[in-house]
């Protein structure tokens, strides 16, 4: 059914065979389609919300100069769907004209649904001086398929460039209003804590974080394609993912805020009872070295020959920062109690500690005494059980080293050496005689018994 022949192309394009009418029917069928979808995308585009956003914005930055070139490239798609439309009707109406087309019909149909019949103005002719090739064409021709191929790359990027900046509009602003949002809150707990901007680090990094979310917020309003990270190979439009580094960092730096205000906050919550156990502790480190002052008096008067350690007075430091960590609580400033009460705590249990040591050391004399009167009675005890209480000699080193003992000043050395003597009396006394050997009282002239 084909017509045999050919007519020539434009500016030495090839011979385009002429088409039969089964060849134009599908032609205008396939052309058809393809206007109807072309159509639809466009008019998507038109209402697209990002479309939108961007007309009515007040744009800076990289977004500002590629949405001046997406409003050209758009403005130019409808220049080129009108004049494919234009091509699209001419070619139904020769079609229309004759159910069977003759030659010059099937010709004129291949003409324009084959041949480059479409005219369209050149904007890129119009510029700021003359081109570099010669004077430029104020029109351009292009057969209906490489119209369609211009269309689809002047409708791809556009719709990358609306789709971008919608999807950096849609995740980033709505995200960064509930990190304000939860900014603001923190914010008012830190000012009920006392810590304020100039007072407390975590309040000046709060003012930081403010300042920071304001601009950034801004930023992605009037430029969202500098928050926008291209998707690596991606040839859909539309392809990557909006930046949130900036967002994520201020993200972070507020829930480290956070987390020291709710430490703070526990500050508020259980201060008293840290203040009332640190007075215990440092009562009972009081207490300790009164005490401890008492028995150095008892010891110098009772303890000859005795180095006694001399006794430090009371904490009058650590008294003085719990009555400053006092005041703190008092005027709601637990940004300051918090680390004066962490480091009040180790030095007071540091101080009961000293405390109790000096106590320890300045008794030891009274310890030693008390030791060696309970060794004495526990061998005249030893003694007495074994029928030896009334030996003379025994007797005579008892009363020795109980005047010593229990003289004052004692002569602790002097004493020991008493108590040792009794002691080997009382040995010598309790051992078993030897075997073939005299029993008796050994040394001091005792009648000893023959086998």
């Amino acid at each position: 059914m084909g017509v045999a022949g050919s007519f020539p192309g434009f500016a030495g394009r090839s011979p385009v065979p002429v088409m039969d009418r089964d060849e134009a029917d599908r032609a205008l069928a396939r052309l058809g389609a393809e206007h109807e979808a072309i159509e639809t995308s466009l008019l998507a585009l038109q209402d697209h919300a990002g479309r939108r956003l961007l007309e009515g914005a007040e744009l800076t930055g990289v977004t500002e100069e590629r949405w001046a070139a997406a409003e050209q490239s758009i403005t130019l798609l409808w220049g080129y769907f009108d004049a494919y439309a234009g091509a699209l009707r001419k070619a139904r109406e020769i079609r229309a004209a004759r159910r069977y087309p003759g030659k010059d019909d099937l010709a004129a149909l291949t003409d324009v649904l084959r041949g480059d019949s479409v005219t369209v103005a050149n904007t890129h002719a119009v510029g700021p001086g003359p081109s570099l090739g010669g004077p430029a064409r104020l029109s351009e021709r292009f057969t209906l398929e490489e119209l369609v191929a211009r269309m689809n790359d002047l409708y791809a990027r556009a719709l990358d460039m609306v789709v971008a900046a919608d999807s950096v509009w849609s995740a980033l602003p709505a995200r960064i209003d509930l990190l304000a949002a939860e900014l603001r809150r923190t914010r008012s707990l830190a000012h009920s804590v006392g810590v304020r901007p100039g007072e407390h680090p975590a309040g000046d990094d709060l003012e930081a974080i403010t300042e920071e979310l304001t601009t950034l917020r801004a930023q992605v309003i009037s430029d969202p394609l500098a928050f926008w990270s291209p998707g690596p190979g991606s040839a859909a439009p539309g392809g990557g993912r909006p930046d949130t580094a900036r967002y994520d960092r201020a993200a972070r730096a507020l829930e480290e805020v956070r987390r020291e205000i709710e430490a703070v906050l526990a500050v508020r919550q259980d201060a008293e009872q840290r203040l009332a156990r640190l007075r215990d502790v440092l009562s009972r480190a009081d207490r300790t070295l009164a005490e401890a002052r008492s028995a150095r008096g008892e010891v110098l008067a009772k303890i000859a020959a005795s180095e006694v350690p001399a006794v430090s007075g009371p904490p009058t430091a650590l008294q003085e920062r719990l009555a400053a960590a006092s005041e703190y609580r008092r005027h709601a400033q637990w940004n300051r109690l918090s680390p004066l009460l962490d480091s009040l705590e180790r030095e007071a249990e540091d101080e009961l500690l000293r405390a109790r040591e000096s106590l320890t050391s300045v008794t030891a004399p009274l310890a030693v005494r008390a030791e060696l009167r309970g060794r004495l009675d526990a061998y005249k005890a030893k003694v007495a059980r074994h029928g030896l209480a009334e030996d003379p000699f025994l007797i005579e080193r008892y009363d020795a080293a109980r005047r010593m003992l229990w003289s004052a000043p004692c002569d602790l050395r002097v004493a020991e050496a008493a108590v040792l003597r009794y002691q080997q009396a009382a040995a010598d006394l309790l051992a078993p005689p030897p075997p073939g050997g005299h029993g008796g009282h050994g040394a001091h002239g005792g009648q000893g018994e023959t086998p």
